[in-house]
């Protein structure tokens, strides 16, 4: 396991305890929680291809759901 030391401002911090403190759950749980979420996103190129292939194919998409 990898220990990171991130620094912030006082007042980020202070803004970061409080929402643990509002969650009910450890500073160190909320931060973590914070970055699987972010890790989870998908990658921008692909959400750029899907919105492209999408927007390419909208008619096409729209007239087979017709018939």
């Amino acid at each position: 396991m990898t220990t990171l030391t991130v620094r912030i401002n006082d007042n980020r911090a202070a803004a970061l305890k409080v929402k643990a403190e509002q969650y009910g759950t450890p500073l160190e749980d909320l931060l973590i929680a914070s970055m699987e979420n972010l890790l989870s996103q998908p990658a921008g190129d692909f959400e750029r291809t899907m919105e492209y292939v999408l927007c390419k194919n909208r008619e096409l998409y729209r007239r087979l759901k017709s018939d």
